[in-house]
C-alpha cells in the first residue's frame, strides 16, 4: 500500500473520480480498483497492474501505460488519446467506445480486446497482436496497420468497412499484376468510406 496525492493506492482501491493527474503510479498494484471517471492524465503507469479494474471513463491522455497490465479490465469511453501503451496487456479488455486517437500501441497484445467503435485514428499498432479482437465500427483512419501474423488472422472481427477499407490498399497495389473479380470492386465501391476520394480501381 502507498498514498499518492492523498490517496491509498492498493488493490481493489476505490478512488472513483480520483484526482491523479501526473501522479507517478509506476508499478503500482491496483488489481480490481475503481478507477471509474478517474482523472490520470498524463499519469505515470508504466508496469502498472490494472487488472479486472474499472476505468469506464476515466481520463488517460498522454498517460504513460508502458509494459503496464490491462488485461480483462473495462475502459469504456476511456480517454486515451495520445497515450502510451507500448507492449501493454490489454487481453480481453472492454475498449467500447474508447478514444485511442495518436495512441502508441506498439507491441501491445490486444487479443480478444473488444474495440468496438473505438477511435484510433492515427494509432500506431506496429507489432500489436488484434487476434480474437472486436473492431466492430471501430475508426481506422490514418492509423498504422502493421503486416504481421498478429494481424491477418480469421479470428479478428472487422465490419464490412474495414474490411473495404484493408481490400482497397491491398487492390490498389496488387492490380498491377492482377485482375479482380468484379464482387471485389462492387464491395470495396459500396463499403470502403473514402472510395470517393481515393484512387480508382482499374
Amino acid at each position: 500500500m502507498r498514498k499518492v496525492n492523498n490517496y491509498i493506492i492498493e488493490p481493489e482501491a476505490n478512488l472513483t473520480g480520483a484526482d491523479l493527474r501526473e501522479a507517478d503510479l509506476r508499478e503500482a498494484d491496483l488489481i480490481g480498483a475503481n478507477l471509474r471517471g478517474a482523472d490520470l492524465t498524463r499519469a505515470n503507469l508504466r508496469e502498472a497492474d490494472l487488472r479486472l479494474s474499472d476505468l469506464i471513463g476515466a481520463n488517460l491522455r498522454g498517460a504513460d501505460l508502458t509494459r503496464a497490465n490491462l488485461r480483462l479490465s473495462d475502459l469504456t469511453r476511456a480517454d486515451l488519446t495520445g497515450a502510451d501503451l507500448t507492449r501493454a496487456d490489454l487481453r480481453e479488455a472492454n475498449l467500447r467506445e474508447a478514444d485511442l486517437t495518436r495512441a502508441d500501441l506498439r507491441e501491445a497484445n490486444l487479443r480478444e480486446a473488444d474495440l468496438t467503435r473505438a477511435n484510433l485514428r492515427e494509432a500506431d499498432l506496429i507489432g500489436a497482436n488484434l487476434r480474437g479482437a472486436d473492431l466492430t465500427r471501430a475508426d481506422f483512419d490514418f492509423s498504422v496497420w502493421p503486416l504481421w501474423c498478429g494481424t491477418a488472422s480469421s479470428k479478428i472481427k472487422a465490419d464490412k468497412k474495414l474490411s473495404a477499407q484493408l481490400l482497397y490498399h491491398a487492390c490498389i497495389i496488387a492490380q498491377q499484376h492482377i485482375s479482380f473479380p468484379s464482387e471485389i470492386r462492387e464491395f470495396i465501391e459500396k463499403y470502403f468510406h473514402r472510395y470517393d476520394e481515393a484512387e480508382e480501381l482499374k
